[in-house]
């Protein structure tokens, strides 16, 4: 097999040691060495010293991350490569072997380096993507001790944190039990249920449960604080980078799309698509399409692979906002779906179509049209009226297909 790269290492990386194996011309060797800094250091040493060019690493966890941040300070073309992409003979598995593999799969031009996008942005997006579930499962637990003294407030009010539903929380924590007294604290809509909020109210909270009840609000006050510091960075590090700016507003405007979804996609994607031919390898990246196993001639599941799942669950959860807004391309997608093949492959299906629609976006440098949700039929007008004929005509109708001028 040619040799594409002389000069080429390998590195198994795990939590205290990286074993690194170099393959060069005139030879081949191995060493071991601590992941503290000083002892990358060392590392990129001795591989300068062996005039190493290209190194892989394998993507293992976080653990690849303090070796690439000394290597990206050398002259080395760094490569981290999924796991599955050079999986070595079961049976025969060492981490000395693991670097020497990589090394010599390197070395003949048979490695493709992971997608890396702009760190820091990204670490943003992400921790606060991680907030945000904490709120939520904090905002489960006041459910939780709701449940447990009697008082059905999530029955009567969709969010048990609005205006409403904070006021009445305040009262029951500062010793008010009467239902009436705290039904009356509803605002908007919920003023109309008046019956149904006394008898959502009464109940039996104990002392610990209303010590518990003011220490979640406190922790979920604390954590809309730090998501609001968190957005504000990036507001400020979006305004650093005009390119990225436009961007963000570009997508904005897209149905669904929200501001913060937008600066998930621009972190996780970049404005520099060159690394995406096409809007499906893209798609494919992302895990926003149909999986690829067939034998014997049978295509057999098509399960979406794992991809990027910050970036899918941030446009999943775009294509469920998507689909509630009314004569969009895709409602209308959403709807010609859901009643064949489900719901929950009509919304990834949506995803999908977001994210293709946010590449042609990104590679235009254009604002969003929406095309109308009659879109689909336009395109097939011929066919949708054949079919629609055929199904009369079992219904016992003869129909003629004249188009209207």
């Amino acid at each position: 097999m040619q040799i594409v790269i002389e000069r080429a290492a390998g590195l198994d990386i795990h939590k205290q040691t990286v074993v690194a194996a170099i393959q060069t011309p005139e030879s081949r060797s191995t060493r071991t060495f601590g992941t503290m800094t000083r002892e990358l250091e060392q590392l990129a040493a001795w591989l300068l010293e062996q005039g190493i060019t290209h190194v892989a690493m394998e993507a293992t966890g976080v653990y690849w991350q303090p070796v690439y941040n000394v290597l990206e300070e050398h002259p080395f073309e760094l490569l981290v490569v999924n796991a599955q992409h050079f999986k070595a003979v079961p049976g025969r598995k060492t981490d000395v072997k693991d670097a020497e593999w990589l090394a010599d799969l390197l070395r003949h031009g048979l490695l493709r380096g992971s997608f890396i996008p702009e760190r820091e942005r990204r670490e943003l997006v992400r921790y606060r993507k991680s907030l945000i579930r904490e709120r939520a499962s904090e905002i489960n637990r006041i459910q939780k001790v709701l449940e447990g003294a009697n008082i059905k407030l999530g029955s009567v009010a969709s969010n048990i944190l609005g205006v409403s539903g904070r006021q009445m929380l305040a009262a029951i924590i500062a010793g008010e039990e009467d239902p009436a007294v705290l039904a009356d604290l509803a605002r908007g809509k919920l003023q109309r249920k008046q019956a149904a909020r006394e008898q959502a109210l009464t109940g039996k909270l104990g002392a610990h449960q209303r010590y518990l009840l003011a220490e979640q609000l406190r922790h979920i006050d604390e954590l809309e604080e730090r998501i609001e510091r968190l957005s504000a960075e990036l507001a400020d590090r979006l305004a650093r980078v005009p390119a990225d700016a436009e961007a963000v507003e570009r997508l904005d405007s897209i149905p669904g799309v929200g501001p913060a979804t937008a600066e998930v996609i621009v972190a996780e994607v970049g404005t520099d698509l060159s690394r995406f031919p096409t809007a499906k390898h893209l798609a494919s990246w992302a895990g926003l399409c149909p999986g690829n196993r067939e034998s014997a001639g049978k295509r057999q599941s098509g399960r979406t692979r794992k991809g990027n799942p910050w970036l899918r669950e941030a446009l999943v959860e775009a294509a469920e906002a998507a689909v509630r807004v009314k004569g969009t391309v895709f409602q209308a997608l959403y709807q010609r779906l859901a009643a064949r093949r489900g719901r929950k492959r009509a919304i990834l299906a949506v995803a999908h179509r977001l994210l293709v629609v946010a590449y042609q976006l990104l590679q235009k440098g254009e604002a969003y049209r929406e095309v109308g949700a009659d879109a689909f039929d336009e395109r097939q007008r011929v066919v949708t009226g054949r079919r629609l004929a055929k199904r009369l005509q079992t219904l016992g109708f003869r129909v003629p297909l004249e188009p209207v001028t």
